[in-house]
């Protein structure tokens, strides 16, 4: 059921230096883990990441790309900034029960206060798109998921479902993680509250920019060596079997994974409590090894009583509120 490997995240090897972690502060603050999965094709996988956060008290960020609420017949929907009608990179739902499903997914998802965020539409690279092309990405996303019940015929759409697709996706993911001016001009336009598209030597605290705060995902030590690594299941798919399906040693790679999350976790957990973010797809590479991994790590981890694992947007309200709350009276 795996979709061939387009995600083209870059490995990078570099080797990070080993610096002591400081004492744990009398009262340290809250330690964020903030969870995120691209693309979110599979059913399976809605079902089950639901599953695992009312398990584990987690909130996870979902960018959607909106080719999957599009069936092999209704595809033509969309067209891609100089692309034909209905070319995708990742193709489309499976079928009209198929979308109905994923539908049902999100909304239930979106009810039990995860977000739904985009990840664009057709997984293109858009590095070299103009900003009147990523707003027009953008206007296809957003028209296709208003529209995602009734352009395929579908029955049940919720009542809140129009206000939900206008006012609650307010992050964003590049495919690819490819960026540029262009995109963060047009996010501005767009009225994106966030960016989550950039690789950090390390956990980094997010930075505004422009009015648009931009996240980043660390890199991590992994393995033996402790070679750094994108803490995303893909990158590690790359470190481990060069990107070939080894299931037989799923096990092994899960460890490894498991190993990495929590060393990265605890070293913040220990020091600065900078957030943890971690990436993942919903195609289960190597027999479900980052999976198995998630699934761990979150119930380890989640369930403790300074931590939170989050959404994006949660976070932001989180820090927003708590900012806030350090405002002196009048100001």
């Amino acid at each position: 059921m795996s979709l061939p490997m387009r995600f083209g995240a870059i490995l990078l090897g570099l080797i990070l230096p080993v610096i002591p972690a400081r004492p744990a502060k009398a009262q340290n603050p809250t330690q964020y883990v903030i969870v995120s999965f691209d693309g979110d094709l599979h059913n399976e996988q809605w079902v089950r990441s639901r599953t695992l956060a009312r398990q584990t008290g987690a909130h996870f960020t979902y960018f959607l790309s909106c080719v999957y609420l599009l069936t092999p017949e209704t595809r033509t929907a969309y067209k891609g900034p100089g692309m034909a009608r209905g070319r995708s990179n990742v193709g489309s739902g499976f079928s009209r029960e198929d979308v109905a499903e994923r539908l049902g997914n999100i909304w239930a998802a979106h009810s039990e206060g995860h977000e739904i965020a985009s990840h664009a539409c057709g997984h293109f690279d858009g590095k070299s798109w103009s900003r009147q092309d990523w707003l027009e990405e953008f206007d296809q996303f957003r028209t296709i998921m208003r529209d995602a019940w009734s352009v395929n015929g579908i029955a049940g759409e919720p009542q809140g479902w129009p206000d939900f697709v206008e006012h609650s996706i307010e992050g964003f993911r590049a495919p690819y993680l490819s960026t540029s001016d262009a995109l963060y001009a047009a996010l501005a336009q767009e009225g994106f509250i966030y960016d989550a598209s950039s690789v950090s030597r390390g956990p980094v605290r997010p930075s505004n920019e422009g009015g648009v705060m931009r996240f980043s995902l660390p890199l991590i030590p992994e393995g033996p060596k402790r070679r750094e690594v994108i803490a995303m299941d893909y990158n590690l798919f790359v470190r481990h079997s060069k990107g070939e399906e080894k299931p037989e040693k799923a096990l092994r790679f899960a460890d490894r994974a498991y190993a990495a999350f929590r060393a990265a976790f605890d070293r913040q957990y220990r020091s600065e409590r900078i957030p943890l973010q971690l990436g993942f797809h919903f195609t289960l590479m190597n027999g479900g090894a980052y999976w198995k991994a998630l699934d761990r790590f979150a119930r380890d981890v989640c369930v403790m009583p300074d931590v939170r694992c989050v959404s994006y947007r949660e976070y932001i309200e989180d820090t927003r509120q708590h900012d806030r709350q350090l405002l002196p009276i009048g100001g």
